[in-house]
């Protein structure tokens, strides 16, 4: 479209209509160049939007900048309001510009934030898989959606892991150290407050420097190791992840392997958070020592900690000081500490040393090589012992590095709690390590015999149940022949064992959930193997058997006796299984709604009819009658 009134001009005929008019030259030209800029504009907007249009989300990208400019209109419109004095519009116009204001700062937060983590961390790792840019082009124009959800979720588990390690270093140093960033245990901290008082410069300026920061320790922990081992391991690097469409296996188990398995599996050991707690007072020990920092890391009362349990008499000088209670100060004060798990908040005085802006650089410093070193470390060693583990069985077939790693994590982890646990064992003499030995020897042979059996039968049954009943009638048409994977069913049997535990202890109370809670209560060392066969391994591998084998018995063993074609008998076997499990699901449905009609049948009976209720002492039969009871009192309901 042209300009008002000069929708069909050329600018030929519009500077012979100026001549005629005799209008000046420069008039014409400035005319021009007007109407010149303004279809550059009209060809910027265009570029524009086709840019947006090609990034698939032009619905989501339109939105936000519908809000961005709300916002600015509310902002102007409120400052009119100001100067008029229109005091209930204004108030109106301030509660809907913290509405928006708060919602595109959440946005920005939960949605913007870990997936700018996300890319940077896929970036920055393209060499350790042997990608490039264009292969992530290339998958995010097949599928968007997941590309951009999977990069999100990459994002948001880095920065939950490195909340995770913030909230740890507080517990060590002292309080004041990490004055930067955000306490999360403050009782005082609100982040909608925040939100909401703080101006939008101040939200932009944390939101760079937070960039800068998780961008920074992606390059020093991930990028400059990746170079490293690039140079001095050559055949180590790539990773081995790429997967066919034909192999046994897909990323969803890996996956499922992984995060379902190996991680909680780790992470939900104490003793794991109190290797990592020790390691990094140690580090800031032995660097407070070196750099003379020791006060203003530790504080000046972290001396006096080890003889904190011997001094009872003080145990009040010490809670007003804000110190961690002891045992004997009483489960008041227990409470107190679990409740301040991240460390007092607050500010603690230091000594401060000769050259402190210089001691603060070297300590930086000495940090930065302190996570390269962790960092080459956790990408290096468990690979290159779960390679070494898995050459035993598979030769040199190559196998996905998710195996690898989770099998090098696992001996690394068994490895030095051995060593802890014979460290502890030293000091009580040669007999008793012994008997710990046999003990610890037996309790593992029981703990494999209920892995094999819970982690291993069970998953793997319950994975082809669900195989029969979900997948291959959906997947499969019936002119063809499913083809079944143990490992990938395994996998995902896994991940529904996980699940239906979750739910069988939120839910009400029946034997199952028991059981669940028997043995969850006795732990790895109390472990008690034939209660757990008994209970809870024989009746759900025999439900699970029983589901797998009566449908395939009636398909395949009294359907040909019938005498029917055998398109009939290829349909019956392949839909008797979703077609029991739908008589199975109708019929819980029809006796929960039959026992609640008979609940309901009985209260309308009862508030219609009965009349009251009587309360008898129960006494045993005997051969001489007792003395009469009372008369007994009778309600009306």
């Amino acid at each position: 479209m042209g300009e008002p009134g000069f929708q069909r001009s050329h600018p030929k005929e519009i500077l012979q209509l100026f001549s005629s008019y005799k209008l000046s030259r420069e008039f014409t030209y400035s005319y021009l160049d007007c109407l010149i800029h303004c279809h550059v504009v009209k060809l910027n907007f265009i570029f524009s939007y086709f840019q947006v249009q090609a990034s698939h989300f032009e619905g989501l990208i339109t939105t936000i900048v519908g809000y961005i400019l709300l916002a600015i209109t509310l902002i102007i419109c409120h400052g009119l309001a100001t100067l008029v004095k229109f005091h209930r519009s204004r108030r109106l116009l301030g509660v809907c510009y913290i509405v928006v204001k708060v919602s595109l700062l959440v946005v920005v937060e939960i949605g913007v934030f870990p997936l700018i983590c996300g890319w940077w961390l896929d970036i920055c790792s393209l060499e350790m898989f042997d990608a490039t840019l264009k292969d992530r082009e290339l998958s995010f124009q097949s599928a968007p959606g997941t590309t951009m959800f999977l990069h999100w979720l990459v994002g948001m588990v880095y920065v939950f892991y490195f909340a995770s390690f913030i909230l740890l270093l507080r517990e060590v140093l002292r309080p004041g150290v990490l004055w930067f960033l955000r306490n999360l245990n403050d009782p005082d901290f609100n982040p909608v407050q925040e939100m909401i008082h703080l101006p939008i410069y101040r939200h932009l300026r944390r939101f760079i420097l937070s960039v800068i920061v998780f961008g920074s320790i992606v390059l020093l922990m991930l990028w400059l190791p990746i170079r490293i081992i690039k140079s001095l391991l050559p055949n180590f690097l790539p990773y081995n992840v790429m997967l066919y469409s034909d192999a046994p296996v897909s990323e969803l188990s890996l996956e499922l392997l992984l995060l379902q398995v190996v991680l909680p599996a780790l992470l939900e050991q104490g003793h794991t958070r109190q290797w990592l707690k020790g390691l990094v007072r140690a580090w800031t020990v032995t660097a407070g020592y070196l750099l003379d920092l020791h006060s203003y890391l530790l504080g000046d009362q972290e001396e006096n900690e080890n003889s904190a349990n011997q001094q009872v008499n003080n145990n009040q000088h010490a809670r007003n000081n804000n110190a961690i209670p002891v045992v004997g100060e009483g489960l008041h004060a227990a409470h107190q500490a679990i409740l301040q798990q991240g460390g007092p908040v607050g500010f603690q005085p230091y000594r401060r040393p000769l050259n402190f802006p210089l001691r603060i650089f070297l300590l930086i410093v000495f940090m930065c090589i302190t996570l390269l070193i962790a960092s080459l470390i956790c990408l290096t060693l468990p690979v290159f012992a779960g390679r070494w583990l898995m050459s035993f069985w598979t030769g040199t077939a190559k196998i996905h590095e998710l195996y690898t790693a989770a099998c090098g994590l696992y001996v690394c982890w068994l490895t030095i709690r051995a060593v802890t646990v014979l460290v502890a064992w030293m000091p009580q003499g040669r007999r008793v390590i012994f008997q710990k030995v046999k003990e610890w020897s037996l309790m593992i042979m029981k703990t494999l015999i209920v892995a094999v059996l819970l982690a291993g039968v069970v998953p793997l049954l319950l994975g082809l149940l669900f195989e029969l009943v979900i997948v291959a009638p959906l997947r499969v048409p019936l002119d063809q022949t499913p083809l079944f994977y143990p490992w990938q069913d395994w996998a995902l049997g896994v991940l529904h064992a996980k699940i239906i535990a979750a739910i069988t202890l939120m839910g009400p109370q029946w034997w199952l959930k028991t059981v669940i809670e028997q043995v969850y209560a006795n732990g790895i060392r109390n472990i008690d193997l034939h209660y757990i066969i008994r209970k809870l391994a024989a009746p759900v591998i025999s439900v699970l058997l029983l589901s797998l084998c009566v449908p395939y018995v009636i398909a395949s063993g009294i359907v040909p006796l019938l005498g029917v074609t055998a398109e009939m008998q290829n349909l019956v076997h392949r839909r008797i299984y979703p077609f029991l499990l739908m008589v199975v699901v109708l019929m819980g449905i029809l006796s929960f709604q039959v026992r609640q009609f008979k609940r309901l049948y009985e209260h309308i009976k009862n508030d219609k009819y009965l009349v009251g209720q009587r309360l008898v002492n129960y006494e045993r039969k005997s051969g001489k009658q007792g003395t009469s009871p009372s008369p007994p009192q009778s309600s009306q309901e």
